[in-house]
């Protein structure tokens, strides 16, 4: 922290170096710091800035789980010490601030800001609630609505946004000297004799308040927060901000937050943060390999699929072609782009301005000579495999040395893809989750050749086009639609056994889970499943030949979900309904194939299904096609609506013991028969963990 006085001005400018932590060392020098600045006469004001492009990023991360997190000064005393200044403070946010370092700006009596600021209160998103202050100072300043949508939501507001709510107090000029101006405007306010503020002297402004607003907003956010323990915390410490002194209120924010920290939510919100950041780090691969450019992006096929990765590119600003061979598909294609473009910008998402510089980004061809030059063509074509490396023949032939060639496959051996053509090292899998503009998951998936150069890339491209990126080995189905299987096939059979469809999606849905697997079949389609399941039959029903009989049977049946009105259940436009003829079709199935139909339990339902899939990630961690057990939790919590108050699924077991797991899959592997004896084996990792009394986060492959 750098330290210096300016007249009577005392300046301390934030310098930890890359987002100012605030970790131990930094709470510290602003304590010396203050005060250095309280005892020098000729000082009647400090002004609190940054040397980095943002103000504060909040708490220093590299201490979560330490004791420098929780060694004094904490910053809930840091704050509390410049509330109380005898001298003026001001803090001058020339940048983002958020979390702690937003708390520590509110703690100042005035704030000056650059137009292009954001400030907000994210702690929510780690499972906590702002633990120094910012539940109590907030509604102070800007009242009970904007704080508790702030603090609840997590997500920042603007400069503009923030004066209007009273948070800023005033706005520099865009251009110019940002520190002068802040310097001015604390000497306007030193010439001005305004006095010290303190939000001890503040109380919230309910005047305009609607009656039952707490009530209304808690049935506003009941579906968005189901399961997570923070949001209520959130809502009961801004009820504390208007029933209580602020001395007070900040002790019943303590307690909250300390509640807070000891769940499991917390626990596993913390884990997929960190998740999603150890995931770009490849073992054995040098992150400073120098990169490709990728300022040219091709798609081949203009489908659904083409279409919204195209979008995520030329979101990104990225000059983007599509090929299709058919002019009438690019035709339609483009029109579906820009349909969805104009949607949004009828929302107020995009301006009409900016869904016309989208589309001048995008060029269409049928002639594979027009896009030789791009850095990257993602192939997104039919998921067949001979027609998969008729295209890759072609490109292989047209595309300039260093192009990236990637497969959009869920599936397909992206090895056996590369040995296809003369440059295996240039291929990559990129599995874009549908819908592809909207999906977050990009699963990046390693072929034995491919080189380093290209697989960072492609992770920093990820990173450009704001998705996750999770590296996958070669495998069928790679980590998520591989560790999926399982879990399809236990409902499946559940169905058999005499579970109903709605039974399962309820207990799926009660877990946490965006929807039960029967309903998710339906969304996605019956026949997409089955279609994947053809191209490893040996594997499926060579084992099994009841495997997943029912969906087979709807789809020969055409009964594909919710595109035919008819899959697991009857659909009337979005409204569905129970179909007495699923439950008929199982149990002639059942009787077909031998199986003895009973009353299933809720919690066989839960386990059967949640359990093999731990035991399948299991598996696949031991092989090595996941790098770390919290990649398999990033890929189903980003791509498969795995509740992220669980923290995925090996969290989830972590949390509950792999013994519980293991002893659980024994249990039923005892139980059902032949069928358990075949299916319900468990993995050699889990029963080593196991028997070792650890975790899969303590397993390094």
């Amino acid at each position: 922290m750098n330290y210096e006085v300016r007249g009577n001005i005392a300046l301390l400018t934030l310098n930890s170096p890359p987002v100012n932590g605030l970790g131990l060392p930094l709470r510290q020098a602003i304590n010396e710091h203050f005060d250095k600045a309280l005892a020098d006469d000729q000082v009647q004001a400090l002004v609190i800035t940054s040397a980095a492009k943002l103000f504060c990023g909040g708490a220093d991360i590299s201490e979560f789980g330490t004791d420098k997190a929780l060694a004094e000064p904490g910053l809930p005393a840091v704050c509390d010490r410049l509330e109380a200044s005898p001298k003026l403070v001001v803090a001058a946010i020339n940048g983002m601030a958020l979390g702690g370092g937003c708390e520590l700006a509110l703690a100042c009596d005035y704030r000056f800001a650059h137009p292009s600021v954001k400030v907000g209160l994210p702690e929510v998103n780690l499972g906590l609630l702002p633990g120094a202050g910012g539940t109590q100072r907030l509604p102070r300043l800007a009242g009970a609505e904007v704080a508790v949508q702030m603090i609840t939501s997590g997500a920042p507001i603007n400069a503009k946004k923030a004066l209007d709510a009273g948070i800023v107090d005033q706005l520099a000029e865009a251009e110019g000297d940002f520190v002068e101006a802040a310097l001015a405007y604390t000497q306007s306010l030193l010439d001005q004799n305004t006095p010290v503020r303190t939000c001890a002297e503040l109380s919230v402004d309910t005047a305009e308040l609607p009656e039952n607003f707490f009530a209304d907003f808690r049935k506003s956010i009941a579906r968005r927060t189901r399961g997570f323990f923070a949001p209520e915390r959130c809502i009961q410490a801004v009820e504390a901000a208007i029933e209580l002194p602020l001395a007070e209120g900040l002790k019943k924010e303590q307690e909250l937050f300390q509640a807070c920290m000891s769940t499991p939510q917390a626990r596993a919100q913390q884990h997929l943060f960190f998740a999603e950041r150890a995931a770009t780090k490849i073992p054995g691969v040098d992150p400073k390999t120098p990169l490709r450019p990728v300022n040219k992006v091709a798609i081949i096929g203009s489908g659904t699929m083409g279409g919204g990765i195209a979008m995520n590119f030329l979101n990104a600003g990225i000059d983007t072609t599509i090929l299709d061979l058919s002019q009438e598909a690019l035709d339609r294609g483009l029109g579906v782009i820009r349909k969805n473009y104009e949607i949004t910008a009828k929302k107020g998402k995009l301006t009409e301005q900016q869904v016309e510089e989208r589309m001048a980004l995008l060029n269409a061809t049928t002639e594979y000579a027009d896009i030789a030059d791009v850095d990257l063509v993602i192939e997104a074509v039919f998921e067949n495999m001979d027609i998969k490396k008729k295209v890759f023949a072609t490109l292989d032939e047209v595309c300039k040395p260093g192009t990236i060639l990637a497969t959009n496959t869920s599936t397909l051996d992206v090895d056996e893809l590369a040995a296809s053509i003369s440059r295996p090292q240039d291929v990559i899998g990129l599995h874009f989750f549908s819908p592809a503009n909207v999906m977050r998951l990009l699963e990046i998936v390693r072929g034995g050749k491919t080189a380093d150069d290209a697989l960072l890339t492609t992770i920093k491209m990820a990173q450009t086009i704001k998705k996750v990126p999770v590296v996958a080995g070669v495998c069928w189905g790679f980590i998520g639609n591989r560790v999926l299987e399982p879990y399809g096939r236990e409902a499946a059979r559940l169905l058999l056994e005499g579970a109903t469809p709605a039974q399962i999606d309820k207990v799926l849905y009660d877990f946490g889970l965006a929807m039960g697997l029967p309903s998710m079949i339906d969304l996605a389609g019956i026949d997409v499943g089955y279609l994947t399941r053809q191209g490893n039959k040996e594997a499926f029903y060579g084992r099994d030949p009841a495997y997943t009989a029912i969906c087979d049977k709807l789809n020969e049946l055409e009964r594909f979900g919710q595109k035919t009105g008819r899959g697991f259940y009857i659909y009337e436009g979005r409204d569905k309904k129970e179909d007495p003829e699923v439950m008929q079709l199982a149990a002639e199935l059942a009787k077909e194939h031998g199986v003895t139909q009973r009353e299933i339990s809720d919690q066989e339902i839960l386990e059967r299904t949640i359990y093999m899939l731990i035991n399948e990630g299991a598996q696949v961690l031991e092989e090595g096609i996941a790098y770390r057990s919290s990649d398999i939790d990033t890929v189903y919590c980003n791509g498969y609506g795995f509740p992220g108050h669980r923290g995925g699924p090996m969290q989830y077991a972590d949390e509950i013991g792999l013994d519980t797991v293991l002893a659980a899959i024994n249990k039923y592997r005892n139980e059902l028969g032949k069928y358990g004896e075949e299916w319900f084996k468990p993995a050699p990792l889990l029963e080593k963990l196991a028997a070792e009394g650890k975790r899969f986060k303590d397993y390094a492959a």
